[in-house]
């Protein structure tokens, strides 16, 4: 009985109508992919923000400090090659005095990371576009000029995480 109900030309006329008024409908993107349960959004972003966060958080508090520490003994590298000779020109110390006083001054931003996140990367972030401005200046250190802004992105992504977690 189920079979003749289905197939009245009645039926099938109203069946037509409903699925060319579906079809006229906007696409949405439930009809394709319906939604599968998972996790909470919140709690996966919170986790997951916590730790990029703590990640570019140890990242930008030790490479500052090792860098600046190694100023004075240059165990990873002379680092008065990296001073262009354009502003080593300017200075009115000798450029290896001058890259002393970088090295604290990249000691203090690694402290300042540890001590407020939020604006340590911000400080970071500055400091590695004046060491950019610094390498375009010298040609062959263009690769590295490109290194340090990638880790200027960073420092930003640190500062707004930073703030995001009222650190």
């Amino acid at each position: 009985m189920n079979e003749t109900k289905a197939s009245t030309p009645a039926r099938l006329l109203h069946r037509s109508f409903t699925e060319v008024f579906a079809m006229a409908q906007p696409l949405r993107r439930d009809a394709f992919a319906p939604e599968s349960p998972r996790v909470p959004a919140a709690a996966l972003s919170d986790s997951a923000v916590r730790h990029a966060f703590q990640i570019l958080y140890f990242g930008f508090i030790v490479a500052p400090i090792v860098a600046g520490i190694d100023k004075f003994f240059h165990f990873l590298v002379n680092w008065d090659q990296y001073l262009a000779p354009t502003i080593a020109g300017f200075l009115p110390v000798n450029p290896h005095t001058f890259m002393l006083a970088v090295g604290v001054i990249e000691v203090v931003a690694g402290i300042l990371v540890a001590v407020k996140p939020s604006i340590g990367g911000l400080v970071v972030a500055a400091w590695l576009w004046g060491i950019i401005v610094n390498l375009l200046l010298i040609p062959g250190y263009f690769d590295i000029a490109l290194r340090d802004f990638g880790l200027s992105l960073g420092a930003l992504a640190l500062a707004r995480l930073g703030h995001h977690l009222g650190r």
